[in-house]
């Protein structure tokens, strides 16, 4: 019991070296690049609801892995370049992209909040490392992500109460974000229980 309520994990683990503070230049800018290519690809997995006006995407399920792998630091590049990629690309859910779509769109404050959310999932998740650790750094990253998203989409979508804003933009998605943030903290604690004590790479 004492180990699943245990925040930080007694052991290293060789994808602890994908994190700025010891990952080699190029291995970093493959991180990067790679959870930005894996943002774009989590918006396009996407779930409308009739009269929802924020679709369910994968999206945050990368943002919150890119903290915990890569630090809080390239966690936070690889969410800017997502955006970057945004606005020449058609990346973002739906298929937009641009400046004028992504101020535009209701869902834009979840998207400026990936790249703080990340920052600080990957700040908590240097010593928050195991299970219970990294599912708590990422409800704090989500908490983050969903404030961002619920304040955007009140003024952009012209909502009369707060509430309304609330139960559009969090509490519908909050079961199923969830149920992401357990998954992404058992995939992470499981790769590093699984390459625990192994010798960086190279």
């Amino acid at each position: 019991m004492s180990s699943l309520l245990s925040l930080r994990s007694s052991y290293t683990a060789r994808v602890d070296y994908l994190r700025e503070e010891r990952a080699s230049a190029l291995l970093q800018a493959v991180g990067i690049t790679g959870f930005a290519l894996l943002t774009a690809l989590g918006a396009q997995i996407q779930f409308r609801i009739y009269l929802w006006e924020v679709p369910i995407t994968l999206q945050t399920a990368v943002v919150y892995a890119s903290g915990l792998y890569l630090g809080w630091r390239n966690g936070l590049l690889a969410q800017l370049l997502y955006l970057a990629l945004g606005l020449f690309l058609p990346v973002y859910a739906g298929d937009g992209f641009g400046v004028d779509y992504l101020l535009g769109a209701v869902s834009a404050g979840y998207l400026f909040s990936y790249p703080i959310a990340a920052a600080t999932i990957g700040a908590l998740s240097r010593r928050w490392n195991a299970f219970s650790g990294s599912t708590l750094a990422s409800m704090v990253g989500a908490t983050v992500v969903f404030a961002g998203g619920v304040v955007w989409l009140h003024y952009a979508a012209g909502h009369g109460t707060w509430m309304e804003s609330i139960d559009k933009g969090f509490l519908r998605f909050a079961v199923v974000d969830l149920v992401k943030i357990l998954a992404v903290g058992a995939l992470y604690t499981g790769t590093r229980y699984a390459a625990r004590g192994q010798d960086p790479p190279q």
